[in-house]
Order: structure tokens, then sequence, then C-alpha cells
């Protein structure tokens, strides 16, 4: 079966999989970003300060940047039925705690969790993975993203009308109360209707859990090195805290520091533990995989999921501050931005499909470098219409790169799946925590050339890239070994 014929309105089979799994995945960016489209009517009402406001922006996508590592290994481990469903349900609980927010901390908190949520897209990238062939993954995975991110544009049209129609002060509390009764509800339809794997299929789990196996000595280095901008984006978001907004004290800080330095000196031990046996007894080629793919996905990702983040957060307070806009309007048009990703998203899987995935990512790449610089031009002079279009034009490669991106991360490793994406997957929470912070710091306009320039320095990384093998080896549980097709 090729990409052209896969048929979206059945619901049977694998199809009805992916339409489960990217609701799921929608659902969890429903309620990740329930407050972005309601930030003026929240600040209002909670008092809050404009360094306030940013620091909620960042908060929000902090935590899923440890999230998405432990949810990859844990659906690894256990598959993504139960995984997803537990996500689901337990992120429910964040929304009920940042609806009942009476002041800044308790929001912060409430912010905070919330980005749990958040690793739920990892989960779905191993479920599609395990019912598509990969001549169809890029597609499927496409529209799994696509759709699923489409969650956000979703919060952004039609939670400031839900907050208007309960009205008063409390509107935007009822809203995103909601969010979390669609989450909690979904979860138990998801673990009722799913499975893990089609009938008669293996589910390969990991030999170890705990840290990312790799092949070779270079790869265990590298795979240190890549860990340190996720406990940098944290000690970031610290900083942040402590002399942004006095959140918490220096003395508090300081133990946060030290605090992240310990753990990452116990994530190295720990990848030692899971690694060790490659330093005396190193796989056979055909079990190896490198990791250097990996590294560059990672950075690519930081690029596309990490801008889209961060724009998504802000673009409302964008328009509105920009063209003196109420925020219903100012909302409904920066939906227009993660509105693409119904098409842009499958588009870059379809593309990548057909085309090459290096080729594509390159493409796209340079494409969201130019869209970024071109935003970066936008002011008070520009039509309003002509600003819109921009952002779309932009978004359309920043999403289609995405749907690139995780064409790819399935065939690197079956087995590893999970944590693969999850890695991937927290780089691009690393790009929303470092560039929400260099807005916090700087102007509309410079927020958007240092994306540009971070998407050039990823079209450098991305020349590392190699294409996918045509298969690779998994063990069994019984101990044989099978050829997987991944062309």
């Amino acid at each position: 079966m090729s990409s052209e014929s896969l048929n979206l309105f059945s619901f049977r089979g694998r199809i009805k999989i992916l339409h489960l799994t990217w609701v799921a995945f929608f659902i969890t960016f429903f309620a990740w970003f329930n407050h972005a489209p309601l930030l003026m009517a929240i600040s209002k009402s909670l008092s809050l300060t404009s360094d306030q406001v940013k620091t909620l922006l960042i908060l929000n996508v902090a935590l899923t940047i440890p999230a998405r590592i432990v949810i990859g290994m844990l659906t690894d481990k256990y598959g993504p039925r139960l995984t997803y469903s537990l996500l689901l349900a337990i992120g429910s609980i964040p929304c009920f705690i940042f609806a009942l927010a009476d002041n800044f901390m308790q929001a912060a908190v409430g912010r905070f969790l919330l980005g749990f949520i958040g690793a739920g897209f990892v989960v779905g990238i191993r479920m599609v993975s395990e019912w598509f062939p990969a001549r169809q993954l890029g597609t499927a995975e496409g529209i799994y993203g696509g759709w699923g991110n489409f969650g956000s544009a979703a919060a952004a049209m039609s939670l400031p009308t839900i907050a208007l129609f309960f009205g008063g002060d409390d509107g935007w509390r009822y809203a995103i109360g909601i969010t979390g009764v669609i989450a909690l509800v979904y979860s138990v339809i998801y673990y009722l209707s799913v499975t893990d794997t089609p009938k008669g299929s293996t589910y390969f789990k990991p030999k170890k859990i705990g840290a990312m196996e790799v092949t070779s000595t270079g790869d265990f280095i590298l795979l240190l090195i890549m860990k340190v901008p996720m406990y940098a984006a944290l000690a970031l978001l610290t900083w942040k805290l402590s002399s942004g907004v006095a959140m918490i004290s220096s003395l508090s800080a300081t133990l946060i520091y030290c605090g992240l330095g310990l753990l990452y000196l116990l994530d190295t031990r720990k990848t030692y533990s899971i690694n060790r046996d490659i330093f005396s007894n190193p796989p056979a080629p055909v079990h190896r995989y490198k990791f250097k793919q990996v590294a560059v996905l990672n950075l690519l990702y930081f690029a596309t999921f990490g801008s889209e983040l961060a724009v998504v957060s802000m673009l409302p307070l964008f328009f509105s501050e920009t063209f003196t806009l109420d925020p219903v309007k100012a909302g409904l048009l920066a939906s227009a931005y993660a509105f693409m990703n119904l098409m842009s998203r499958p588009a870059g899987g379809l593309i990548s499909d057909r085309w090459g995935r290096k080729p594509t990512l390159l493409v796209l790449t340079a494409g969201l470098a130019l869209g970024y610089f071109t935003m970066s031009l936008i002011d008070a002079e520009w039509p309003l219409y002509l600003a819109v279009a921009a952002a779309m034009a932009c978004s359309f490669f920043v999403q289609a790169g995405e749907g690139a991106v995780f064409a790819v991360v399935p065939l690197i490793k079956r087995r590893l799946t999970g944590q693969i994406a999850g890695m991937t997957g927290a780089y691009g929470n690393v790009g929303a925590v470092f560039y929400l912070t260099i807005l916090s710091l700087v102007s509309y306009q410079i927020f958007f050339l240092v994306i540009c320039v971070t998407a050039l320095l990823g079209f450098g990384a991305l020349l590392l890239l190699e294409e996918p093998e045509g298969q690779m080896a998994e063990v069994h549980p019984d101990g044989s070994v099978s050829m997987i097709d991944v062309a």
C-alpha cells in the first residue's frame, strides 16, 4: 500500500487507530494552550504584571522537557495505550488547579504542572509507528502531528467565546476547566478503544529502561553532550524565576542549580550503567544505529517545534499590541498560525515519503528561516491581512518541517522509538524555553530574528544527516533476529 492510498474516511483498522490517536493529541494541545487566548482576561483577573505573564508562558513549556523523556521511556516499556490514557487523566488535574487559581503563585504552579500533558505527542509517535508500514509512515505521522497540533488553534478560536458565554471575571476559569473535563473523559474512551499493535504483531521493548541505549563509544559521548541543553533550559528557567519575577529566592535558585548539576551526574551514571557493555563488547554492525542522526533531529526540532510553541504562546499578544486589537479578534487572527497544522505537517510527511527525508528537510528549514526573517519586519504600518498572511506562510515551513523530522524518527531504531521521540520532542521544549526567555528580554522583532538565526544553524547541522538505511535488525523475545524494512 502506498501513501496515496490512505483512506482517511475509514474508521477501521489502522485508520481508526490514527484517528483516535490524533484526537488524543489534539486534546493534549487544546488543554496545554488553554491559557494563550485568555491571557489578557487572566492577567486582569489575577492582577498580573507583564513579567509575570511572560513567566507563565515559560513555565507552561518547562516541565515538558523532562516529561517527554520519561513518557518516552514509559511508552516503550508499557505501551502507548496505557501511557496515553494515564497521561490524559493525570494532565486534567493541573487544568483544574489553574482554573481555580487566585494569585500568580497558584497560577504558576498550575501552569508548570500542565506542561506534563505536553508530553503526549511522543506516545502517539510510537502508536502510529506500530500500525503503519514505513512507506506510509511520514504521511501518517504528519497527519497525527498536524491534526493533533491543531488543538492549540482550536483553543485560540473557541475558548474566548466560551469565556464570553459564561461571562464575568470568571469566564476564563470555566473555559479552562472544560478543557480538563474533556481530557479526563477522553482518557477512558482511548483506553477502551485501542490496542498497542495490530493483532498478531509483536511489541518490541527496550532491553533496559532508565536511559537511552547507544551502540558506540562516540555515540555515548555525544549522548551526554546532547543532554546538557535540557538541563541548561531548566537552569535558564530557574534564573528567570529568581531574577525576573522573584518567584524563588537567590538561595533557592542556587540549590536548584546544584540539584540540576547533581541530577546530570546521576543521569550520566545511569546512562553508563545502561551502556557499559559497548566499551568492552561493541554490538555487531547489524545492531548499531548512529546517534548522530538523533542529535541532528534534536536541533531541527529545537528550531521548528520550539519556535511554534513560543510563537503560539505570544502571537495573540503580538497582534493585540501591534495592531491594537481586542483579545477575541487577536486570538482568532493568531490562530491562523496554528491553523496551518491541519495541512502543513501532513504535507511535510507526505513530501518526505515521496522525495526523500534529507532534501525535504533542507528546503523546509531554509523556508522557515526566511519566514521568521519576514515576520521580524512586521510593524503597525503593515496591513493587517498581510501580517496574518506572513504568519501563515512562515507557519507552513515550520510545521511541515516538524512533519518531516518525525518522518525520520521512527526509522532510526524501532524498539527505541519512544525514547528517541521523547528526546527529540524535549528539544522542542528546550527551544521554547530558550525563545520565550529571549522574548522576555528583547523586542518582538529581535525575537523573530533570533529564531531565524537558530534555523540557519539547524540547516548547517542538517548537512550531517544521513538518509535512514533500508533495514534495521530487531531481536525477538526468543533471541531470534529479523530485519525490519524501513525503506
